[in-house]
């Protein structure tokens, strides 16, 4: 599974400087080729969305909640990839919507940058991304993000339309994959899936916190989706894991797709519209069964 700090050298093997400029556009008709768009002027149609903003322990988290126009539904916390919120990531989150979840995408670098910083994974590249996002993610530790998870799922319970009887889903991508497992740590009571896509860092040998270190903690089915390119460097990470889940007594699909690190995202150079309608389905079997 992706060690995170060789994405920067990961971007420069994968990405010519020729498919830096062209990536908004190809992801642009990859899109239209799936009956996607990567822009949204007006709220999709039975759906309200709107951005929000709540304090934490550690400021004010600021992200994107989408959810059906009517009714009660799970909730779903996204943690996007290292480029943050932006156009791609509200759209995975309306599709989710449409499918009768009421989704928070989080802004995880709200401890230093509010709002969007990034318009697509190209312009996180030209605008040397990897370089200015190092700082901030360098505060997002497991106890900051369980910190986190512990007060959005807070404001989950308290917003209209969000149906409390029902669990929790969360997923995440690349840094975000993670996340979902720290999240699912934090409030076992709540939170009762958890999804990591090419999630990077879930097998930290040397660290207390490492996401297989903490499944004892975690009440929860998990789907961890492994991108066949992670795999081939580091073999023996999803064994790992999926060792440790038993270990832990925890429901976890531990799998490699037909797909490189980011095929689950639009606006990524990897992404894969087979691989990721495959995601899609699977995902949504992971929240109907975990959060009925």
């Amino acid at each position: 599974m992706c060690d995170e700090s060789k994405l920067a050298d990961w971007a420069k093997q994968t990405l010519s400087r020729r498919q830096f400029g062209a990536l908004t556009g190809a992801a642009a008709l990859a899109a239209c080729a799936s009956g996607e768009t990567e822009s949204v002027a007006q709220p999709m149609a039975g759906l309200k969305e709107r951005g929000v903003n709540f304090a934490t322990a550690d400021g004010t988290l600021d992200g994107f909640f989408v959810q059906p126009e009517e009714g009660d539904h799970p909730a779903v916390i996204l943690w996007p990839d290292i480029a943050g919120i932006r156009e791609a990531k509200r759209n995975i989150a309306r599709k989710l919507a449409l499918a009768g979840h009421a989704v928070l995408v989080v802004n995880p670098y709200y401890r230093d940058v509010t709002g969007e910083q990034f318009a697509d994974f190209a312009a996180f590249i030209a605008d040397g991304g990897f370089q200015k996002v190092g700082p901030w993610r360098s505060k997002l530790n497991a106890e900051a993000i369980m910190r986190d998870a512990t007060a959005i799922v807070d404001w989950l319970d308290r917003q209209e339309g969000v149906n409390q009887a029902q669990g929790i889903g969360t997923q995440g991508y690349c840094m975000g994959g993670p996340f979902t497992i720290w999240s699912a740590a934090a409030v076992p009571a709540r939170i009762k899936a958890a999804a990591s896509f090419h999630g990077g860092g879930l097998v930290r040998p040397d660290n207390p916190m490492s996401p297989h270190k903490v499944l004892d903690k975690v009440d929860a089915d998990l789907l961890i989706a492994v991108a066949q390119d992670d795999d081939a460097k580091a073999p023996q990470d999803k064994t790992i894991f999926a060792d440790a889940a038993t270990a832990a007594d925890v429901d976890a699909i531990v799998t490699v797709y037909p797909g490189d690190h980011g095929w689950m995202v639009s606006d990524s150079p990897a992404y894969d519209a087979t691989a990721a309608a495959r995601g899609e389905a699977d995902l949504k079997a992971l929240y109907a069964e975990a959060l009925a």
